[in-house]
């Protein structure tokens, strides 16, 4: 079952076109990479998806309901982390959730259950200090635990770790694996690596459109490889290499990397055959998103 479905969605500003009938499928229990440059049109998606800006045109549906601009009826099955995160920055991390869960209308009994639980889940169950001291890092923590005090079915996650330090990033790419299984994770970002890391699949925003979109290990398919590393025995071998072909380009002193096609590639091996250049380790080189993603938007 789908999740969240958006059918030809179109989207305006002025004379800028932002969307243009992007089509978007977001299978349940997934974590969906959403990629785009700065720009592209995810944070627009995202408000469109959430009933907060209207589209010129195309259907958004999450859960099989429609959504209808200003009637935010289906946001009970969203959960929403922006970017920058905000907070009562007086309030301690368990005060902040109790709040929230009085507001959304949860019983007493099951606020406290809940809060307990997915403060422990983020890693701040034995904070008690306020929030205004807290590090972008923990307040990102914080915005996903009050994201899913509700018990969403899509979290939507609008670049969580753009800007946070290894570490930070870490933390949020843990915690967003682990709650894979209560929910279905919308991941907009334009860091491939994190991608790569916790996706189960992915979709290339490019033009306003989706360009590409399927499961990671389909995305990487899409690229037979990227390239070869070539590791002579001497030093000499690999400048005869680099001589005889100009696009060859040296990574260390004995070792060349080759970008083309296969036929150039085999051309390259003859060479190295009829010459009896001493090769000392050919290894091909795994195809990533962010060379298909280059590939894909350039």
């Amino acid at each position: 079952m789908n999740v969240l479905a958006i059918q030809n969605l179109k989207k305006n500003f002025g004379s800028k076109e932002v969307l243009c009938g992007l089509d978007l499928s977001v299978p349940e229990h997934s974590i969906f990479g959403f990629i785009g440059k700065n720009g592209a049109g995810k944070t627009t998606t995202m408000k469109a998806i959430l009933g907060f800006l209207k589209s010129d045109s195309g259907e958004i549906y999450v859960m099989g309901e429609k959504v209808y601009f200003g009637q935010t009826s289906t946001n009970r099955y969203i959960g929403y982390l922006p970017d920058v995160p905000e907070f009562y920055s007086y309030m301690t991390p368990l005060e902040y959730l109790n709040l929230c869960g009085e507001v959304s209308g949860m019983n007493k009994s099951d606020i406290a259950m809940k809060s307990n639980e997915l403060l422990d889940l983020v890693g701040l169950g034995h904070e008690h200090h306020r929030i205004k001291g807290f590090s972008r890092g923990m307040k990102q923590r914080l915005g996903i635990a009050q994201t899913l005090l509700n018990c969403p079915k899509l979290l939507i996650c609008d670049e969580p770790t753009s800007a946070l330090d290894p570490a930070g990033r870490k933390e949020i790419l843990d915690i967003l694996l682990a709650v894979k299984e209560q929910t279905t994770v919308l991941f907009s970002t334009h860091i491939l690596s994190d991608v790569e890391r916790i996706c189960t699949e992915a979709a290339f925003l490019s033009d306003g459109k989706i360009a590409m979109q399927g499961t990671i290990a389909e995305l990487r398919n899409k690229r037979s490889s990227d390239g070869f590393i070539i590791e002579t025995v001497q030093k000499e071998a690999a400048d005869t290499l680099i001589k005889a072909f100009g696009e060859l380009q040296r990574t260390e002193q004995n070792a060349i990397v080759f970008h083309g096609s296969e036929e150039r590639f085999f051309a390259i091996m003859q060479y190295v055959a009829e010459n009896r250049i001493p090769v000392q380790r050919i290894e091909q080189i795994e195809p990533t998103l962010e060379s298909l993603f280059l590939e894909v938007t350039k």
